[in-house]
């Protein structure tokens, strides 16, 4: 899944983003609710974990704001006010769990897969399937399948996946993939994304008549059947 997690607290965070991307998770960070609302109303994302108490915007305005212009991503509230009223007031201004700290890291992961599930099943949850071509990526499952081949991919593969397929057709730079798959906002000056790619290239396209993962000279690389 691609998880927006808006949090204030910087050791809070950094223990939540790494659970979360050893889980196989996607994580984009906001340290207030102003840049997290942004983000959620300008970038695709599965589930949001979101604290109540923010700078800039609260957590439960930033969750208002996005029900009210119709984004229905579900949505956990951190908060360390845990009693009935406040969480009565967290479920009205659109979350759909609730979890007071603090608390333990596999809860929080059993809540959000809940929640997702339960979106998915009511049709209200963000998209957990991708498909391009014969290529479907299960985000839940963490499933990858080309026509009746099943693929087994290492977590990075797996996000590296789907950080292009979520892109298909446009070309993807290397330093969006080394933001979004290895959360490196620099240059490290390796060939980390020349080495999975070739892998990953290797297990989705080996014995394909149609190749799906491109090379676009000069730019990166798109993903598609064209």
């Amino acid at each position: 899944m691609r998880i927006l997690l808006i949090e204030d607290d910087a050791d809070t965070a950094a223990w939540l983003r790494q659970g979360l991307k050893e889980a196989g998770h996607a994580v984009d960070h906001a340290g207030d609710g102003k840049d997290g609302l942004f983000l959620a109303t300008t970038e695709p994302y599965d589930a949001l974990i979101v604290d109540r108490m923010l700078p800039a915007l609260d957590g439960l305005t930033v969750l208002r704001t996005l029900r009210g212009a119709g984004n229905r991503v579900p949505a956990i509230v951190l908060t360390a006010l845990g009693d009935v009223d406040h969480r009565v007031e967290g479920l009205r201004a659109g979350a759909d769990d609730y979890l007071c700290k603090p608390f333990a890291f596999a809860e929080l992961s059993a809540r959000l897969d809940n929640i997702v599930r339960r979106g998915e099943t009511t049709g209200a949850a963000a998209e957990t399937k991708l498909k391009v071509g014969d290529l479907e990526l299960d985000l839940l499952r963490r499933q990858a399948q080309r026509g009746t081949r099943r693929i087994d991919l290492l977590p990075r593969e797996f996000r590296l996946l789907e950080a292009l397929m979520r892109q298909a057709g446009r070309v993807v730079t290397r330093t969006m993939l080394l933001e979004q798959v290895w959360d490196y906002h620099f240059d490290p000056q390796t060939n980390v994304i020349d080495v999975h790619i070739s892998r990953l290239r290797q297990k989705i396209d080996h014995g394909e008549a149609t190749p799906l993962l491109h090379t676009v000279r000069g730019a990166g690389y798109r993903f598609g059947d064209a």
